[in-house]
């Protein structure tokens, strides 16, 4: 496969953080490029990322993704800054707009202008790396300045965004080092990385500057029907359940009346009936889940994508450790 391959690590199915450093440790033996992790209302992302970058070599170090409601942006800095240094400059710092759950139900901030808050992170964060100092004044932010101790950096992390529609993903071109998009079909792909580059070329970027690497949900294994099982259950709820956004981004992408039907079957909290109103075709579109030969047949195609650098790969609800294992040597052999 043409491009890089990540592994997406969610850190709910670990009981310690030291868990992550063995699955870094995995990852790298596999011949990963990167490992990512996301961060909600569980762990706080860095000791698990730290015990990662400090049981590794080569492997690269993300983060996927931090809310800019949950900290301050100093605070992001520094926290982008300090892993930096932890993971001797393999790591790279992801950001996106967030959702009104996380940001009101555990921040207890109010959602308000997520694109433009995002974009101030962004640029104070940017402001910290090269002026060692967070001096700022935006629509949202006023800050006066306080110097950074350790001053400016010659090497920070890049800056990767988390978006999905056609705006915030101008923003990630125009503003970001990189995109991570997810629960694209390869068709709905492509036109959104139209966008990236509009965003990239109002900043004087191609879009060859920024590394695209799209997150999909992924399971491999003998038993074909079982994993597709699983991998429907999983999308069917992100599609009717986890929020609106990955719903309403599918439909605009041609499947309005699959996600309305699952809605609908959410809205009776019938969660048989939400995988069983997601088509084969659908489910195909959007998730690489079968045998490991038509994984592999998935993540190479979706991977030859003109524009896109790496591929995530996340697991799915419901797998077991074998499961996993059996997942990660099988997209390994890609490596």
């Amino acid at each position: 496969m043409n491009a890089e391959l990540d592994l997406l690590i969610r850190l709910g199915d670990y009981d310690r953080p030291q868990e992550v450093g063995d699955r870094a440790v995995q990852a790298e033996e596999l011949g990963f490029d990167r490992i990512t992790v996301g961060e909600t209302t569980g762990w706080n992302i860095v000791p698990p990322l730290t015990l990662a970058a400090d049981r590794t070599d080569e492997l690269g170090i993300s983060t996927d993704v931090v809310s800019p409601y949950g900290r301050t942006p100093a605070m992001l800095a520094q926290t982008a800054l300090t892993l930096q240094d932890t993971a001797d400059g393999r790591y790279r710092f992801g950001i996106g707009p967030s959702s009104p759950a996380i940001t009101e139900r555990w921040h207890g901030m109010d959602f308000d202008r997520p694109l433009r808050r995002t974009r101030e992170v962004i640029e104070i964060m940017r402001a910290v790396y090269e002026e060692g100092n967070p001096a700022y004044e935006g629509d949202i932010f006023e800050i006066p300045g306080l110097g950074y101790e350790r001053g400016p950096t010659e090497n920070p992390p890049p800056i990767d965004v988390g978006t999905l529609g056609p705006k915030a993903t101008e923003m990630a071109g125009r503003f970001g080092d990189g995109w991570t998009p997810q629960m694209f079909t390869a068709d709905g792909l492509r036109d959104r990385l139209e966008d990236l580059e509009r965003g990239a070329n109002l900043a004087d970027k191609d879009l060859s500057d920024l590394r695209v690497a799209p997150i999909v949900r992924v399971i491999a294994g003998e038993d074909r029907e079982e994993a597709r099982r699983k991998a429907r259950s999983t999308i069917a709820f992100m599609l009717g359940a986890y929020g609106p956004y990955y719903g309403n981004s599918v439909a605009k992408q041609g499947h309005e009346d699959v996600v309305e039907d699952i809605r609908a079957a959410w809205d009776d909290r019938d969660t048989d009936a939400m995988a069983a109103a997601l088509p084969d075709e659908v489910l195909d579109d959007l998730a690489p889940a079968g045998t490991p030969d038509e994984v592999r047949e998935w993540l190479t195609s979706y991977g030859e994508i003109d524009g896109v650098d790496a591929v995530r790969v996340g697991f799915v609800n419901g797998m077991s450790e074998d499961d996993k294992r059996t997942t990660m040597e099988a997209v390994a052999d890609l490596v």
